[in-house]
């Protein structure tokens, strides 16, 4: 399976002056404990990390260090992460018929998930990761009046890894960038074109990190498994 690893965002939320990525939990990188996941799903065989190219020294040095088995190749990152998956996509091997994407800040994801999501992409066009809703969710207008409430049953919240057919997700993108469609995952240029998406059960522990106390909770989630 092939894996594609956008990690070309920077560190505006997280108040870092550079790539997110490259901040430590526990004495490696967000994006080297994202690689050793991939390192230890034995489904997984190539990963692609998306980023800018200015970013590329720190990554190789990161990947000096790790020793992985599994090429890795750089792909230069785009202004969107919609622009940068789309960049992830032409970049992959002509032998890829599926792919898993997967955001470099989910450092905590286990190799079992991205085993699930490897063997579940063989039998279905796209799906997510997910985990259902616990919260009660509010519709609110631009004055922060409440307009409705959705069943909580009917939600779920969007995780990575998403997979995709290849050469679905090509058409996908196309289309996305011929009607000017801005998405913030892959899954929902599906939607748009009516391709029907589903789920694989995340984890409770694949949180984005994305803010300082994301940092603390990951330390802990990774303290508690080691």
């Amino acid at each position: 399976m092939y894996l594609l690893i956008p990690a070309a965002g920077s560190g505006k939320r997280m108040g870092a002056d550079r790539n997110k990525l490259l901040l430590e939990v526990r004495s490696k990188t967000l994006i080297a404990w994202t690689l050793l996941a991939a390192e230890a799903a034995t489904a997984i065989n190539w990963m692609g990390i998306i980023s800018q190219p200015h970013d590329w020294d720190d990554f190789k040095a990161i990947l000096a260090d790790l020793k992985l088995t599994k090429p890795v190749e750089f792909i230069p990152g785009g202004n969107t992460r919609q622009e940068s998956v789309y960049n992830g996509l032409q970049a992959l091997p002509e032998s890829a018929k599926q792919v898993l994407i997967h955001d470099g800040a989910r450092c905590l994801a286990t190799p079992n998930l991205l085993n699930n999501c490897a063997e579940a992409i063989l039998s279905c066009s796209g799906l997510i990761a997910a985990i259902p809703v616990k919260d009660t969710i509010k519709i609110v207008d631009a004055s922060n009046v409440v307009q409705s409430t959705p069943k909580r049953e009917n939600l779920w919240a969007a995780q990575t890894p998403q997979g995709f057919d290849v050469k679905l997700l090509k058409q996908c993108h196309a289309e996305g960038v011929r009607q000017g469609w801005e998405v913030t995952d892959d899954a929902a240029l599906l939607e748009k074109c009516g391709i029907e998406v589903q789920i694989v059960p995340g984890e409770e522990t694949n949180l984005k990190v994305t803010t300082p106390q994301d940092l603390a909770i990951a330390e802990f989630i990774l303290s508690h498994r080691e």
